[in-house]
């Protein structure tokens, strides 16, 4: 375990990092909360004065890919405790709308009933109008899979965009039926 990545991940003000003595595990502390995540048995990190140090066996391409993935993943832990995650969804079609039920998000969607997606510990949900939603976190993985479930509930169907989309996303519409003209 001898050889180094190029940039350790930094550590902002009000950060702290912890790692587990066999160096595989590792907790992240900040104003946001707390992340832990064990990373994969080849790769090993320590703590220096500048940051998270990220160190790989050999210069193998599989090493070369866990280094870039587990530092990466030490640097979304480090934003996600210090800024957070969010994913912003809006909702299109006469009738689809959301609400908060508690903690927990009721979406009716055009079905014959609403639709509730259960808050998981970590994320929230926040719905400024019936027609947005905003999932926050701390954890980028988490976040975005929950975003990811909500879209398929309803995802945008390609004739008259109707459905429930990532705020910005584009969806291409396709040209719909021609009506027969008779010679």
């Amino acid at each position: 375990m001898s050889r180094i990545g190029r940039k350790p991940v930094p550590l902002p003000k009000g950060v702290t990092a912890q790692i587990d003595g066999d160096g595989h595990r590792i907790t992240v502390k900040g104003p946001k909360g707390e992340l832990s995540r064990t990373l994969h048995v080849d790769m090993a990190l320590a703590l220096e004065e500048n940051g998270v140090v990220v160190r790989r066996p050999s210069d193998e391409t599989r090493h070369k890919a866990l280094h870039g993935l587990t530092r990466t993943l030490v640097a979304n832990m480090v934003e996600g405790v210090t800024k957070g995650y969010e994913k912003r969804l809006e909702i299109v079609g006469v009738g689809y709308r959301a609400s908060l039920r508690g903690q927990d998000l009721e979406i009716a969607a055009g079905f014959s009933h609403p639709v509730i997606v259960q808050r998981p510990e970590g994320v929230e949900f926040e719905v400024p109008q019936p027609t947005r939603i905003t999932v926050r976190g701390n954890d980028k993985q988490a976040v975005g899979e929950i975003a990811a479930k909500i879209r398929k509930i309803r995802p945008p169907e390609p004739y008259k965009g109707k459905g429930i989309r990532y705020e910005g996303e584009h969806v291409r519409k396709k040209a719909g039926k021609a009506a027969k003209t008779s010679a």
